[in-house]
Order: structure tokens, then sequence, then C-alpha cells
């Protein structure tokens, strides 16, 4: 085996001090190998006897656990920071455990199912956070402990409860704990119903365009806010998602248009019932309204003053996240997933430099640039989990993007980009999630959590994803070549995730860096830290049995990119997902999120709460260093 792990050392992507861990080894087996057991069926232990001595990680790995309550390494403790319907801004009422506040209430108090999150700085003892309230569980939010709204003042409430808590912190105790500052200016609620304004190729499309905003320039509200990124200039980008789920209508003969089908509306069955009461999300009454979101939105979370901005150029799918990093020459280069089972991995690099001394200057950026999307190739010698790609323009009347095919200038390309990607060839993917660049070496990383769907008619195997049914996830990562804006890529796996407690052999083992002491599925949330931990948080299967028995709740891991080596180093309470990581810029506080905590009714997180509430985390260690050191 060492014969063959040297012939790959010469590929940039498989650096010689991991070679006994990481997926060079299993490409030596030979796809053959990867699709019927091989080197998977081999022990981790066996593989990594020559591995250098650990340069990251810092702390000792946990077990799994089902409990109702949040467990992390030795030496560290973890704390809530605030909890759904904590009072916000003044005037704010406390939480009612028996969900009788009214909207009015809930629009000064924090948001639901909080997910990505980003630490703004004011001085060392002072910062502001901004924090996405995704969606809510209607059964804890209403009174009436049912599934859908009921009337109006409902369908406010869970508007009021969705968008963005941005959140004032101050430093207390021994220094590495904080507290929410109440009284201040920068407290706000951004919610489903906050003026914003396009900008960028798209607005003031005619497809942009409504009743109530002819211009197509002005747009209420922002919902669906999975992850975030964060930009040079120190302004907060938001994602939406699962924009679709909250439109519909109750007209017998509506049917709906091959774009919104190609955006998966459910016209008849909207998970969400706002349009029965609120006509702004009537698609039969408001067709257009659906095309005003699924976009990323620019937040300054240092100026209450501000508005809001939806980017168009940045494209228009269920955003996941926005990785942003400044490429080699000054431009701005943003990656993001489309998290949909088939989707597609983007990026977007601006037109114009990043200028330092100039903050304002540098707003356009996300204005003026070119989306491309990626397409994934397998290596030309057949190895498996590893091989080249490109990135594809999607710029009007190039790669067939032109009227013949659908696209009658460059808006219809950004607000149809899932169109315009299928048309320019882009590589289907398995649910693009969170996207991390490697603040060491420039490496994108992008979780792929699952797709049940794979294999099947009309999305086939592909080397980027190349197992049927996908229950467990992969993390695939790219090389630029150190230069973000590049066109073309080499890219490898670096953990196929699985169960080999479940499987001890077959694809479903997973790579040799998934053990039995750190099985995980469906990961999701993904950051680096200043040393280059690669953090790791799940959202996926925790039914602990079957498929998934020995994986417990889901859970937070760090990875050694070098090493490949993987710990847990958090579990999370039953029911819920673990998402959204932010550091204070010391590295000594650590925030992640406990979202939708007891969705399946078996929790009472956080403090024995009568009405489970997702919550944020403060984690810190208990000597007062640096997490994960």
């Amino acid at each position: 085996m060492t014969k063959q792990i040297e012939q790959l050392d010469a590929d940039r992507l498989i650096d010689p001090s991991r070679r006994k861990l990481l997926l060079g080894s299993a490409g030596a087996v030979g796809l053959a190998g990867f699709l019927g057991g091989g080197i998977w069926s081999v022990s981790a232990e066996a593989l990594a006897e020559d591995l250098p001595p650990n340069r990251l990680l810092g702390f000792q790995g946990i077990a799994a656990s089902t409990a109702d309550e949040v467990t992390i390494a030795p030496g560290y403790r973890a704390e809530v920071l605030i909890s759904w319907g904590e009072p916000l801004v003044d005037g704010a009422p406390a939480f009612d455990p028996q969900g009788n506040n009214s909207a009015a209430d809930q629009e000064k108090q924090f948001g639901d199912n909080n997910d990505g999150m980003s630490f703004f700085p004011i001085d060392d003892n002072h910062g502001v956070m901004a924090i996405n309230n995704e969606y809510v569980n209607e059964q804890y939010l209403f009174a009436h402990g049912g599934a859908k709204a009921t009337s109006l003042e409902e369908v406010r409430k869970s508007q009021a409860a969705h968008g963005i808590s941005i959140v004032a912190v101050k430093r207390i105790g021994d220094g590495q704990r904080w507290e929410v500052e109440r009284p201040s200016r920068y407290n706000r609620r951004i919610t489903a119903n906050s003026e914003m304004q396009f900008s960028g190729p798209a607005a003031g499309h005619p497809l942009l365009q409504t009743a109530a905003d002819p211009s197509g320039r002005k747009v209420l509200g922002t919902f669906g806010n999975c992850a975030n990124g964060k930009t040079p200039w120190g302004t907060y980008l938001t994602c939406e998602e699962n924009f679709d789920t909250y439109f519909g209508t109750r007209q017998a003969d509506y049917r709906t248009t091959p774009e919104q089908k190609r955006y998966t509306l459910k016209a008849s069955e909207p998970e969400r019932n706002w349009p029965d009461y609120d006509e702004r999300f009537d698609v039969a009454k408001n067709p257009n309204e659906f095309n005003r979101h699924g976009w990323i939105v620019e937040i300054d979370p240092l100026d209450p003053a501000s508005t809001p901005i939806k980017h168009t150029a940045l494209g228009r799918f269920k955003h996941e996240n926005a990785a942003v990093t400044v490429a080699k020459d000054g431009r701005l280069v943003v990656y993001m997933g489309d998290d949909e089972r088939g989707e597609h991995i983007y990026k977007y690099v601006s037109k114009g430099v990043v200028d330092a001394a100039n903050p304002a200057n540098n707003r356009t950026l996300l204005d003026e640039g070119t989306l491309y999307v990626a397409q994934f190739d397998g290596d030309e010698a057949g190895t498996p989990l590893k091989g080249k790609g490109r990135w594809i323009a999607l710029e009007f009347g190039k790669n067939g993007l032109t009227p013949e095919n659908g696209f009658r200038d460059e808006a219809e390309v950004l607000i149809f980009a899932r169109k315009a990607a299928q048309q320019v060839g882009a590589t289907k993917m398995d649910r693009p999630e969170w996207i991390a660049v490697n603040p060491h070496d420039g490496r994108a990383y992008c979780t792929l959590t699952n797709n049940s769907k794979r294999g099947e008619e009309g999305m086939p195997l592909n080397a980027a994803n190349p197992r049927p049914n996908n229950i467990y996830g992969q993390i695939i990562r790219w090389d630029e070549g150190g230069d973000a804006t590049a066109d073309v890529f080499a890219w490898d796996i670096y953990a196929l995730c699985g169960n080999p407690i479940a499987h001890p052999e077959g694809v479903n083992r997973g790579t040799p860096n998934i053990t039995a002491e750190n099985t995980f599925n469906s990961p999701d949330g993904l950051g680096f830290d200043r040393a280059g931990r690669l953090w790791i948080l799940t959202d996926g299967k925790y039914s602990n049995k079957g498929d998934y028995v020995g994986q417990g709740n889901n859970q937070m891991l760090v990875g050694d990119p070098v090493s490949g080596e993987i710990r847990r180093f958090m579990v999370g309470p039953k029911s819920c997902e673990l998402t959204g990581i932010t550091f204070t810029p010391d590295y000594k506080t650590m925030f992640v999120n406990v979202q939708h905590p007891g969705e399946e009714g078996d929790s009472h997180f956080p403090n024995n709460s009568p009405r489970p509430r997702s919550s944020v985390l403060m984690i810190t260690r208990e000597d007062g260093g640096v997490i994960g050191a």
C-alpha cells in the first residue's frame, strides 16, 4: 500500500503528511474497491499508524449522546446566551410559556429557530451579533398548539418570529463570558415585513414588479433565513433558503409555471398557510412576489437606521450560506450552495476590488460582477473521490443563455439561476449546504448533506456524488491554485460520511477518517477558525438505530484539514439541529445555535422549559484558553 500511496503524493490535493488517512490511499484501490469494500473495510487505526502528531485538535473527543441536554468536551462549558421569545428591544414583554404573546410582542422579542450568525466587535468589551431566525415551530409558537395559523394575527406573529435578530452583547465576569446588553440602540428585529430594497442587474425588472411595488425596487421582508456571510467592510449577509414553502393559493384552477416548479412551489399545499390570510403570498393574486425572495440580503448591524439590500447579482436560489473571501488580486469572491437535491454550487466574482481605505465604496462590489456555477468532473485515471472541475459563467448571450433557450436578458438569468445552471451543464449535487474557506490555503469546503434521490431517474451518480440513496452525505473541497477567481479547480472528498457501526464494509462505512468513535450523518454547518480547525455541525437523523445506530443526537465535530482526523466536540439536546458558528476576535468564546429542540415533542431544552426554545449557546474554556486549541 505504501508504494501505491506514494504515487499519489504529486497531486497537490494529497499532502504527504496525511496520506495514510485521507482519500489518496483510497484512490489507489480504484473504483471497484470503492464500490465493493476494499480499503473501506480496513480499520482506521491501521491506516493512521504513520500520522504525524496532531497539531490542531487540543481537546478530548466525546461519545455520542441521546440525552436531552448539551454535552461538551471536558474542560469546556456551554451556557445559554439568549432564547426564542426573550425581550430584545425596549417595551418587549417577557417570554410567555403559554404562547399567548401577540404579534406586536414578538416583533420586540428574539426570533425563533436561530441559524447562521456573525459577531461584529465594537471594542474589546462590546459587540453586536446578527442572528438568523429561519422559521418557526407552529406547535410551540401558537397557544393552541396546532400546525397552522388560524387568523391574520397568528400569521403576523409567525412573520414577526422570522428574519434576523440584531443583538448587542457585553463582556462580563471572567472576561470570556458575555451577556445580552439591554437596552442598546443596536438591538432590533428585521422580520418578514421589514422594508428592503433591490440592487444589481435585476432591480426594477418587470418580473420583480407588483401592484404594491410597481418600481420593482422595494420589497417587504426576508424569511427562510438559513446561514450567512460576513463582508470585509463589516456587514452581514443573510441567505434566503426555503422561501417556496410560504407561497400558495386556494384558487382551484391555478397551475404553477415551469419556473415556479423549478423552485419546488407546491401552490395547493404550502408548508405554512400564510396565503390564507395574507394576499401577498397568494401566487394567483401576486405571482411576482414569489420572484422577490430567494436572494442574499446585506444588513449593516452597526447602523440601526440602514435599509437591508437584496443583491440580485448573486442569483436567486435556495441560498444556504455565503462564504466570502478576497482573491489575491483584491476582487471579492462569494461561494454559495443551493440546498436542494440535485442543485448546484455557485461562485460570484466582483468586477471591482475591495478598498480597505474606503469601505463605503465596497457596497457596489456585490452589484457588479459575474455569477458562475460549478461543473465537477472525475479524475482522468478513474481514481474515485477526486477529480477536476470548472466554473461556467452565467452571462446572458453566452453558454446557451439566449432568447432561444428562454432567457431574454441578464436579469432573467439571475432570477431563474437554477434554469440557467441546468442550461450550461452544471453538476447536480447532493444538497450543497454551507461552504467555508480555509484561511491558510484558500481551499473551499462544502457540506453535501444527503440525497435520498441520488441514483434515481434524472439524478444519476457522478464523480463528486458517487453513492446511490446517499443517506449520510459528504464534505467536498476544491483547490483553485491559490486564486479564488480561477476558472478551473481540482477537487477531492475530505470526508465521505458513514457509519462503521452499522456498515463495517462498503460505501456506507465512509472514508477511513470516519470511525465508530466519531460517526455522524448529514453534515450541514461549517466554519474555520483562525488556526484552521474545521468545525462541522450536523442536521440529520437522530433515531440512534438502524443505519444511524451509535450516532445519537445532532452534534458538532472538529476536523484537521491536514491529518484528516475528526473528533466530536459537542452534542445537542433531543430532536435539535446544531447550526451557526461565530467567534469573538480572540477566539476564546464561541457561539453556536441549538435550533428546533424537541421538534418531535421530546425536549424541554433549555432549563426544563414547558415549550422547547431555540437558543444561542456561549462556549468557553474553563481555563480561559482558545476554543479547540
